[in-house]
Order: C-alpha cells, then structure tokens, then sequence
C-alpha cells in the first residue's frame, strides 16, 4: 500500500474525520487504513466483536478506532452517528453475499437490508455532520452492478441499487455541497471471493477475462477512495468508478 499512499500529499486528511462501515476486514479495512496513513481521523465499524478486537491489536491499524454496529439497526446507526462531533467522509463499505442461499426469502431481505439499506441509513444520519464539512460520501458498489452471477441475486440486486441510490443522493445532497459517488470493484482477493481466488480453474478463468490478466488486491481500491474524497475530486459527484481491472467489458 506504500506506493499508494505516496501517490498523495502526506497528512492530506489531517483534521478530517472518516467512518468506513464494513471496516474490520476486507475492502473497507484497506480502505481505512488508507485515510489513516493520510492523517485522517477513522472510525471503522464491524459486526463481529472477535474481528474487531483482533485488528485493535495490529499496528498496522494505528489511528483506527474499530467500533461494533449492526447496519440492520436504524436505531443504533442514529445513536452512534448522533455521538459523533465532525465527520467529513462516510464510506458505505458493508456487505455480505449469501450464494444460492439468495433465493430464499428471509435470506433475499437480508442482503438487501446488509448491502443497500444501510446506505441509505447512515448517509441520512450523518446528512447534518455531512452538510456542516460540506463532505463526501463513498458507496461501494460492484461489478455486479453491471453483470450477473446467478448464484447471488440479492447481492446483485443490492449493488445494482447502490448505483442508483448514489446518483439520487448527489443530487438531494449536491445543493449543500455533499459529493456522492460510487466505486464497483471487481474481483479481488478477500475473504469473500476466497472459494474463488484459491481454486486454480477458477481463479486462472477470472485472470484471463481481466485486461491486467491478474486478480485485484484491496489496496487497488485505497487510491481510488483517497481520490474521491479528496480536493482532486471537488466537481465530481454522482459517478461510479470501476477498479476491477477492466473485467467487465472483458471477454472469455
């Protein structure tokens, strides 16, 4: 992540204050360790106490504050937001896949709820701290806003949602200069995708299509979110940025 985060000018969010939800492992840990070595001021929250008490332990994580939040609950996703003094980038990063599962009822909600829901949740919470630092919001979305896996259709319905809630918000929230954009990562190596990335067959079929020929890293994903929520990206509002390594309009 080195070479990313020399990409930027040292302490560029000094003074700022992030949240990152999905933060405890993954894309949003990457994510948040990022505006960390930025300066930043970062709150990561998580849903798994075990995972959250092992990455306050790692040094890596210095200038992270890992907190536990259920993003189902709009009452606790209130209170925690309403205790906070400042904040000037929220990054909606959680989310869970359930495969074949998807088809299910109970299981279909869930997704949903997880995925896209608390979007929208969090970013109503934290609309006055937003509009007082004139912020930005980063939704993360997926390349399955784009394409379709028939294993996970809550999960691509979700993501798919994501994009279209991110354009409505940055024109409800544009007027109090609040900036909403969207990133769609591909495939990259995480928890998630590990029944993928560690079987050879698969693994190698999803490298080919890639234009790069390789798997994604999560540290591909800091850059982009470092931009977004920088001055660097003071007009753009309302996009979605693919880093999926040109996966999508790729070809077996």
């Amino acid at each position: 992540m080195q070479d990313i985060i020399g990409s930027f000018r040292p302490g560029l969010f000094a003074g700022k204050a992030i949240l990152v939800t999905g933060g405890s492992s993954g894309i949003g840990l990457a994510i948040a360790q990022g505006f960390a070595r930025l300066g930043g001021s970062v709150i990561a929250l998580g849903s798994s106490e075990q995972k959250l008490s092992a990455e306050r332990a790692r040094a890596e994580n210095k200038g992270i504050r890992f907190e536990r939040v259920d993003v189902r609950d709009p009452a606790a996703i209130k209170r925690f937001v309403a205790g906070l003094d400042k904040l000037d980038v929220l990054v909606n990063g959680a989310g869970i896949a359930r495969p074949e599962a998807e088809f299910e009822d109970d299981t279909y909600i869930e997704v949903i709820d997880v995925n896209l829901n608390s979007q929208m949740r969090f970013a109503m919470a934290a609309l006055p701290l937003l509009k007082a630092s004139r912020g930005s919001i980063i939704n993360i979305a997926s390349m399955l806003s784009y394409v379709s896996d028939p294993l996970v259709p809550a999960y691509g319905a979700s993501k798919t949602g994501v994009l279209g809630l991110t354009r409505h918000l940055a024109h409800a929230f544009g007027p109090d200069g609040i900036r909403v954009n969207a990133i769609s990562p591909g495939y990259h190596k995480t928890d998630m995708t590990k029944g993928l990335w560690t079987d050879p067959v698969p693994a190698e079929k999803i490298a080919a299509r890639s234009a790069l020929k390789r798997w994604g890293t999560v540290d591909d994903l800091v850059g982009t979110a470092l931009f977004l929520s920088s001055p660097a990206a003071a007009f753009i509002t309302g996009t979605d940025l693919p880093v999926d390594g040109g996966f999508v309009v790729g070809g077996f």
